[in-house]
Formats: C-alpha cells, sequence, structure tokens
C-alpha cells in the first residue's frame, strides 16, 4: 500500500553500546527515507562510539570494537545525519522510548538541537501493542507473514519496521493514513515535556515526574530551592532533560 505522506519519513533503528540513554553511545544506524511519494532510499552508517563496546551487547548486534575503530564518530557524522534527518518525521520500533531520545541525545552531545517538537514521532511497537503485543520477529511474522533474518542488524530491523508498519496501517480501520493522527493516538506520554519523561505537563503547568518533588511544579520547587536545579544539570542526567529544565526555568526568570 501507499502512505499517505504530507511529508517524508525516517524509519530508523540504532545498535548500541547499551540501553542508558544518559551514557550509551550508537554504533550503528540503519535509515530508510520514505519520500511524500513513497519512494525511498537506504542508508547505513557504522559509527565509533568512543568508548569501549560492553561484549554483552556485542554479543547481540555482532558489532565489536575491532569492527568499528576506523568508523567516523558520530561528531563526524552528525553533519552528513542532521542533512538527512532534516523535515522528517521520524519512525521506528519502540523508538519513541530508545531510539529517538538517544539520537537527540547523540546530536546533543555534538552541539546540535535537534528538535523533535514539530515533527510526528510514529512508533510501530506502539501500535503493535496496542493491538497485539509482540516482539518485532512476532510482529513481521504477523503482518507480513515473513521470517526475520539477521534480527540485530540495524538495515535488517528497519527494513522489517517499515514493512510492518505499512502493513498495520492497511490492516487496522482505526489508523487513519494519516501520520499526524498516527501519531497523536500512539503516543507513549501525552503529557511528558522531556523524552525521559522527568517532567510532565499536570492541569497545563509543567511538574516534576520523578523523585522527592514528584507532582510539584517546577517553579515552586526551583523558587523555594535553586540547588535541586543544580543537582540535576550536575547529575546523571540526558542532556535533553537538562536543556527542557533550564527552559522552563528560564521562562519564569524573567
Amino acid at each position: 500500500m501507499q502512505l499517505n505522506l504530507k511529508r517524508p519519513i525516517a524509519f530508523f533503528d540504532l545498535e548500541t553500546t547499551g540501553i542508558n540513554v544518559a551514557k550509551d553511545r550508537i554504533v550503528e544506524i540503519g535509515l530508510i527515507i520514505v519520500n511524500t511519494d513513497n519512494s525511498t532510499k537506504e542508508y547505513r552508517y557504522l559509527v565509533n562510539p568512543t568508548i569501549p563496546i560492553p561484549v554483552e551487547s556485542s554479543v547481540i548486534h555482532g558489532i565489536y570494537d575491532e569492527d568499528i575503530k576506523n568508523e567516523p564518530t558520530f561528531k563526524e557524522l552528525a553533519p552528513r545525519l542532521y542533512r538527512i534527518f532534516d523535515a522528517c518525521d521520524l519512525a521506528g520500533y519502540n523508538s519513541n522510548k530508545f531510539d529517538v531520545p538517544l539520537l537527540v541525545e547523540e546530536f546533543l552531545r555534538v552541539g546540535y538541537n535537534f528538535n523533535t517538537k514539530n515533527r510526528n514521532l510514529l512508533d510501530a511497537f506502539n501500535i503493535f501493542t496496542m493491538f497485539e503485543r509482540r516482539d518485532l520477529t512476532s510482529a513481521y511474522k504477523f503482518f507480513c507473514n515473513k521470517t526475520l533474518e539477521n534480527a540485530h542488524s540495524a538495515l535488517a530491523d528497519v527494513k522489517a519496521t517499515f514493512e510492518v508498519f505499512k502493513a498495520q496501517v492497511e490492516r487496522y480501520d482505526e489508523l487513519e493514513n494519516d501520520m499526524n493522527s498516527i501519531a497523536e493516538l500512539t503516543m507513549r506520554n501525552k503529557n511528558a515535556i522531556d523524552n525521559a519523561n522527568r517532567f510532565v505537563m499536570i492541569d497545563n503547568v509543567a511538574c516534576f515526574n520523578f523523585g522527592k518533588h514528584k507532582g510539584k511544579t517546577i517553579e515552586e520547587v526551583l523558587k523555594k530551592d535553586m540547588g535541586y536545579y543544580s543537582w540535576i544539570m550536575q547529575g546523571d542526567f540526558p542532556l535533553n532533560t537538562k536543556q527542557v529544565l533550564t527552559e522552563i526555568k528560564d521562562t519564569f526568570q524573567k
């Protein structure tokens, strides 16, 4: 089927050194750009993460330190990747929870403010768990009646995700062939302000969503205890979380 697109979609999958968004790094990017006429272009990049890849991660995706020692770093790839992703909605499998936040972090580390606010975030995993609750291999078999070969290779996974997503849109009447409505339907937490879900909107007011101040407004907490802001800024939190908190702080300090 043809997807009804008003702008391109970047279907992508990341293989990484681990699952900590704040600390871990990308080692492989698989990417399919789907243009508004449904034509596609594929990309695959191996990335030197500049940190060792844990063996337990290498066993999963098959990429070892030796394989990427001569590959470009994310900083070196960033200008090219930024251009490729520019003006695209983002899509993947469990991407709203992991791939999108980690991609944003990688861009922020090298000085690129990769904004997701004006993009649709389309997650085939969220669609699947709404209706069937399976992993990508099962989704590929269920929707496409195919066996996923070479699972945990970024490009193989993203190709399967693209096929699954199209089949989902075709199968479910509840999913209009419109990326705005799909993004709205499948958003993981519609009240989240940052990618890590540390801050949420409650009654249209920005509030903490973790720790001792959970449920309290950010403004009331920081006006009483600016040290809490400093603790977060110096702590092991994603750069996106720190950026969002600073933006909120600046609005009531003007």
